[in-house]
């Protein structure tokens, strides 16, 4: 129990980024809102992100090694917002700009070389415009956006300012 105050905050956002990914699994499960492949990649990059808060926590880093944390966190979290902008941006497209519905997530990957999918995946389809779900009147890419913004900044605070007690 004596490193507990540094463990805290990395185990309050891996319980956070846990719930984010339980939601959307639930959505696609239980509510029928099949994800599309920019949906699939925010996916990755939470799931990524809990393995660093998952890491964080089991290894309780001394100074340079909360750096480092401090980093893959800073570099996970910016991916899945920048996914989560180009997503909401796609969905804010004028209905005559919307790109034409491409292929699914899985048929792409086995397909196409690796930069081709994931210049197709970024290019975005009709299917990634597409608002299936809102609350409080922002889209799932939009609230994606917002928590990991908070969790990423709160996890590069967290790692860089907290002292190993």
């Amino acid at each position: 129990m004596k490193n507990i105050n540094q463990r805290t905050g990395n185990l309050a956002a891996l319980v956070a980024c846990i719930a984010m990914i339980s939601y959307a699994l639930f959505a696609q499960h239980k509510l029928g809102i099949d994800p599309c492949p920019l949906c699939v990649l925010q996916r990755m990059s939470l799931v990524t992100l809990i393995f660093v808060f998952l890491a964080a926590v089991l290894q309780n880093p001394e100074s340079w090694g909360r750096r480092v944390y401090a980093f893959l966190i800073l570099a996970t979290a910016g991916a899945g917002v920048s996914i989560s902008a180009r997503h909401i941006w796609l969905q804010n497209l004028p209905a005559d700009s919307v790109p034409a519905c491409g292929p699914g997530y899985d048929y792409i990957m086995q397909t196409f070389p690796l930069a081709d999918a994931l210049g197709t995946i970024f290019s975005g389809s009709g299917e990634c415009a597409e608002v299936h779900w809102l609350f409080l009147g922002l889209s799932m890419p939009a609230w994606v956006l917002i928590l990991l913004s908070t969790i990423g900044v709160f996890g590069v605070w967290w790692n860089l300012n907290r002292k190993r007690s």
